[in-house]
């Protein structure tokens, strides 16, 4: 369904731009625009890449430069944090870095790239941070009786911070993605009766499927 098409999009979007908030300063409207009009379009001129391998490498690249992998994947373990000894600690954010690189290619990134569009269409300045809540308009020729589906709209929570500007949450209506993600890993902690080697060793298991049938994707695709 076009629905989750769109979903996935935003999942992907949300992990590609949240980062590290510290030393925030303020953000005008104007700044809060153009970075996100600026951003969505590269991203969308990456997801029309036919090269997936070249999609693939540029989406990292991309990742990488834009995550605070370290800030996130404490963040995402929450009160567990604690918990961990710092061996823990640096697998973990060591696997969690690989855990992110490799999930997201699970998602059908190969649509059309020329059907999806998005306009800024509200601003709301304050003194932590500018919401952006932009519209990302669906190909109408794929909504119908069966498949009503409407325009989605997407609130990026900005700051800037040392002349960057990152994005701190990113909702769909009041769903935080960020606190999704730790709400999934606080499910499979508590499956492993609070048990951080175990939840690692799962984690492990589920990074290295993901990483598997990336290869298979890209061997598959050579031929």
């Amino acid at each position: 369904m076009k629905s989750n098409l769109f979903l996935r999009v935003i999942i992907f979007l949300f992990c590609f731009f949240s980062s590290h908030t510290l030393c925030a300063e303020p953000l005008n409207g104007a700044e809060a625009r153009k970075w996100v009009e600026e951003k969505g379009q590269q991203l969308l001129t990456t997801f029309g890449e036919t090269d997936i391998a070249k999609k693939y490498a540029e989406l990292d690249e991309m990742m990488v430069a834009y995550i605070d992998f370290d800030y996130v994947s404490k963040f995402v373990m929450g009160r567990y944090w604690r918990q961990m000894s710092t061996d823990q600690q640096t697998a973990y954010r060591d696997l969690f870095k690989r855990y992110a690189l490799s999930i997201y290619k699970g998602f059908p990134l190969d649509f059309d790239s020329n059907k999806i569009d998005f306009e800024v269409v509200k601003i709301i300045p304050d003194d932590r941070k500018t919401v952006v809540r932009i519209k990302i308009h669906l190909d109408k020729e794929r909504v119908n009786e069966q498949n009503p589906i409407a325009d989605i709209f997407i609130d990026f929570h900005l700051r800037q911070q040392n002349n960057t500007i990152k994005i701190i949450d990113l909702k769909l209506g009041e769903s935080s993605l960020i606190l999704s993600y730790r709400s999934r890993f606080y499910e499979m902690i508590a499956k492993n009766d609070d048990d951080i080697e175990w939840f690692m060793e799962d984690l492990r298991d589920i990074t290295e499927a993901a990483e598997r049938t990336v290869e298979e994707k890209l061997h598959q695709a050579e031929y």
